[in-house]
């Protein structure tokens, strides 16, 4: 009995060891290679001195047994803006690394560009070479590199609860003006601040970007002038610029106006992928000082919460285009004195569900009435892919009448607008306007064709107000002198 269990004892040990063997064998076969999830690996634009976000690639044995990889190495050695992470052993080198039969390799890879006082973008290449079994494989790599102005904090504002708001400002010292040109990209972390007395000047065809939870705070009797023009518009976007975060909401803060000044403007800008767009507030609640923003052609879009918030604040705006946010497009919070001409609020957000319709107006805190002076939409469209998208919440008392009115309008909402005819004048009777849009998806709020948007009655409220823009959006299209027929919103067809 005992000689029967020695006997199997080690016949099973010749199965396993046999089995066990075929497992753990490394193949050497020339012919045996790997595979990559990609053969190239690209960075779109990468910010000098500020590295970028990190890559992947998989590198994957196909065979049963164990396959060994020789050297990795990034060709361009220890000068490479590129660097590795293998096996989570970071270098440009690396040697002897094998995988399992049926298994996978991750490689992160990163690239830091160096500045090089060049204001023009550069292309930066390189490759990683695998060579498995006298084979040299090779990945290629590339990224876009750019020299800019960076904007990072110097100052922290500490709150009670122990957080704090890290900023800089655009400049030291008081009563100074200072003025960006388009020769080079302006990078803001944390909040840059407008301080008081301080003007910025943004000149047409500047491009800023905000790092994450960054923002532009145009504080107390401060100023901004944002001064672009057709085609060569001022944008203010994230600094993840790779193509899956081009339409990603929420990439950076907000631009933040203060009472103070009334010489604020925004004229030919793009505002996009932030938490806010623009937001004006009067912040300290005297209800005596200025505090006003002129903006117009400006478009402003996908936004993580509203496209403009204005808390009693005076905002005159025309040729605007606000479209597509998780929440509002146009908050008109606490009164204040705003005017909207040919503006275009649409509101067909598809990112998950929106609680809330396109255009909101009040004239309250709570129980607290405050004035609303003026509130008028003139020749405007409000639309979304909501069944009513503009929410009036308007308290009348004798103390603070109320003025608002919304003259040749198209507004998608499910009220009958003629039955309020002192408000809502020559607007749309059943609330359902066919705007036929171009293409909303990709923030094309053009016309198209059949519009009914297109060709407004002809009164004296519709020229009037057609003849204080008398260009559309695009800076190419007339509404007038002659046009007693021009279109609704900031596109004329």
């Amino acid at each position: 009995m005992k000689n029967l269990l020695f006997i199997i004892s080690i016949l099973l040990g010749i199965v396993f060891g046999s089995t066990s063997c075929k497992k753990n064998k490394l193949i050497d076969d020339p012919s045996a290679k790997v595979d990559f999830s990609a053969d190239s690996v690209l960075f779109d634009t990468v910010f000098t001195t500020a590295g970028s976000t990190t890559r992947q690639i998989r590198v994957i044995n196909n065979h049963k047994e164990r396959i060994n990889i020789s050297s990795i190495n990034v060709r361009g050695g220890s000068a490479s803006a590129f660097f590795l992470n293998v096996d989570g052993s970071p270098g440009r080198s690396f040697s002897d690394i094998e995988i399992a039969g049926n298994d996978s390799l991750f490689i992160f890879i990163q690239v830091n560009v160096n500045p090089n006082n060049s204001n023009s973008p550069l292309v930066i290449s390189d490759g990683i070479d695998f060579v498995v079994n006298g084979n040299t494989q090779s990945v290629y790599l590339e990224a876009w590199g750019q020299d800019a102005y960076y904007h990072k904090p110097t100052n922290a504002i500490k709150f009670v609860n122990g957080g704090y708001l890290p900023y800089t400002t655009v400049a030291p010292g008081t009563n100074t003006t200072v003025t960006w040109i388009n020769d080079k990209p302006h990078v803001i972390y944390g909040w840059l601040v407008v301080d008081s007395s301080q003007t910025l000047i943004i000149n047409a065809g500047v491009k800023v970007h905000f790092h994450q939870n960054a923002g532009l705070w145009v504080y107390r009797y401060g100023t901004l002038k944002v001064q672009g023009t057709p085609g060569n518009e001022v944008v203010f976007q994230g600094d993840r610029l790779e193509p899956y975060m081009q339409d990603e909401p929420g990439q950076w803060d907000r631009i933040w106006i203060n009472e103070g000044s009334k010489n604020n403007d925004i004229n030919y800008a793009i505002i996009k992928n932030g938490f806010i767009g623009v937001q004006t507030e009067l912040l300290f609640g005297n209800f005596s000082e200025p505090r006003r923003l002129k903006i117009t052609n400006t478009k402003i879009h996908n936004m993580k919460k509203w496209g403009m918030y204005n808390l009693a604040f005076n905002v005159y705006g025309g040729n605007n285009v606000f479209s597509n946010c998780h929440e509002y497009c146009l908050a008109m919070v606490a009164g204040g004195n705003c005017t909207f001409i040919h503006s275009t609020f649409a509101n067909f957000w598809t990112k998950d569900s929106r609680p809330t319709p396109c255009v909101h107006v009040d004239n309250h805190l709570g129980a607290q009435q405050i004035p609303l002076d003026t509130c008028y939409f003139g020749n405007c469209i409000i639309d979304g892919n909501s069944s009513s998208e503009l929410e009036l919440d308007i308290v009348n008392t004798a103390t603070f009448t109320p003025k608002h009115k919304f003259s040749n309008c198209f507004i998608r909402t499910t009220s009958n607008l003629s039955s309020n005819p002192s408000v809502f004048i020559n607007c749309n009777p059943n609330g359902t306007p066919l705007t036929a849009f171009n293409d909303p998806a990709t923030y094309k709020f053009d016309l198209g064709n059949g519009s009914s948007a297109q060709n407004l009655p002809n009164n004296v409220a519709t020229t009037t107000d057609a003849a204080l823009f008398p260009l559309d959006i695009t800076g190419t299209k007339s509404r007038s002198p002659g046009d007693s027929f021009p279109d609704a919103g900031a596109y004329e067809k």
